[in-house]
Formats: C-alpha cells, structure tokens, sequence
C-alpha cells in the first residue's frame, strides 16, 4: 500500500513546531543546544529540515526542554517524525522525478491549480499519450519509457483516492491541437479527459487561441495548496534539467494572481467540454 501522506510535509511541519517550541522557551539556537549537550548546528539543521531523521530520544529531549508535556501533544510530534522517516513510492524514480518530487508534495495537496500550454497535464495522460511524449525526446530504451510511464499513471491515484485532490485545469489550446502519437492516441486521450472533466473534484477550462495575449505567456506552472494545519501553499515549475519550487508567500502570490487572471480568460468548464468534444470530433472525421 502506497503512503497517502507527504513525508517530506510532516518533517517540515515538524521541524516548524520545534521552533516555534524553541522560541515560546525563549531559547535561542545556541543555548537550546548548550542545554541539550549538542552543537548548535544540530539545532539548526533540525529546525531547517536539513537532518531529515529526528530519532525518537533527541525528539523526547528537546520536547522536555521545550517544556511541551501535554501527552497527546508529544504523541501527535512523535507521530510526525515517523511518517518523516518512510518513503515514498516515488523514491524509487528519483532519476525521473528529480532531487525534490512533485508527487511528495502532491500525495498531500488539497488543491492543485494547474495551468499547461505545450501538452496534455500529466495528471490526465493516458498511457498511450504518456508514451507518445516520451518517445519525442531523446532516443531511450523500450525499458526506460515503460519506467517513466508507470510513475506518471502512478501519480494520477490522488485524483480517485479516498478525499482526492481537488485539480483546478487551465489548458491552453494549443495542447488539444497538438496531435501526440497518432490521431488515434489524441482521440483517446481527449475522451479521457472528458470522462475526468465529470468528476466533481476536477475542473477543466480551455485556454481558447481566440483570447489572445494573456496572463500566462510563460512556462507552464502549478499551485499545490495544503489543509491549513499542514503547510502553506507552494507554486511548481518544471525546468529542462529539473524541477523549481517557490515558497516564498510573494513568489506564490504572483502565481495565484497569474492563475486567477488566466481563469477568468478563458471558457467556463462547461463551454471547456463542449470545445473539446468539438476538437475530438474533428479527429474523428479525420481518421
């Protein structure tokens, strides 16, 4: 069973409450870690989530310095640190997902606003279409296609999970033009989107080309927001090389500006449908 949590989320939520510990005992870095015996280093590496493993005993101390003692409080702390320490199934794909993986993030987002220009989402891709893409690059291995298909259909269980990810699409025209594969791979794929389309935790809107210039004329990107106890919300962007991520409230709130002008530009979810049934009908008489 894959882990419906973000380990990387719980460790900064609990590296967050150990500061914040720290700071209600009016300690600083340098005199929590003279009163534990450990560097001050260690103080900040913890708080900055750059140790990744807070073992249970050094957990226990700095709660005691901290003079946190309620019972379910030390218990919900101790909870954290151990879904901190498991991996996710996304782990294994790290050559493919990069040094920080979007899936970590999105296995515990609770909205996930998208806008993409050039190609279908990853999120709704078939696995033919997911294919297609992939064999659009760089000549690799039947081997290593099939790898990077089977983490990208894995990454779509949040939107049919029990409590799943709300997705909020814009997509621009230029992505449903675009035949990848064959007529017949777009075809399907675009029934596909229409039948997601109809889940009430997913909202698509079509970018139509009529709109003209826009709020977006940028490299696609997605907003990941979290329930509020979790994390604040961070803005995605995929580079050649890897994966960037903005956490910075002002960098995030360009973004969320940026999605809401786009939003408001172009078709409403219905009208959205109806453009895409209507390109889908084209490939059909074309075939």
């Amino acid at each position: 069973m894959r882990i419906p949590y973000s380990p990387t989320l719980r460790l900064r939520r609990l590296a967050a409450e150990l500061k914040q510990g720290r700071e209600r005992s009016g300690l600083t870095v340098s005199q929590a870690g003279k009163a534990l015996g450990w560097t001050a280093s260690k103080i900040s590496k913890i708080e900055t989530t750059e140790t990744r493993r807070i073992t249970a005993g050094d957990l226990d101390k700095m709660m005691d310095l901290y003079k946190v003692h309620e019972p379910s409080k030390r218990q919900a702390m101790h909870a954290l640190a151990r879904d901190a320490r498991e991996r996710g199934w996304w782990s294994k794909y790290k050559e493919i997902f990069g040094s920080q993986a979007l899936p970590d993030f999105e296995a515990e987002a609770s909205v996930i606003k998208s806008f993409q220009a050039l190609a279908i989402p990853g999120l709704l891709e078939t696995r033919e279409y997911a294919e297609a893409v992939f064999r659009g690059g760089r000549y690799t291995s039947p081997g290593e296609i099939e790898r990077r298909v089977e983490a990208r259909i894995t990454r779509q269980e949040i939107l049919t999970k029990v409590n799943p990810v709300h997705l909020r699409l814009v997509i621009d025209e230029a992505a449903l033009r675009r035949t990848i594969g064959s007529p017949d791979v777009m075809a399907d794929q675009l029934r596909y989107m229409l039948h997601m389309a109809e889940l009430p935790n997913i909202d698509i809107q079509v970018l139509p080309f009529s709109a003209g210039s826009h709020a977006a004329l940028v490299a696609p990107f997605s907003i990941l927001e979290f329930p509020d106890h979790l994390a604040p919300p961070i803005a995605h962007v995929d580079a050649v090389t890897d994966s960037v991520f903005f956490e910075e409230p002002d960098e995030v709130s360009r973004y969320n500006a940026t999605f809401g002008d786009i939003q408001g530009t172009a078709l409403s979810t219905t009208q959205s449908a109806q453009f895409i049934a209507e390109v889908l009908k084209t490939l059909e008489e074309d075939a």
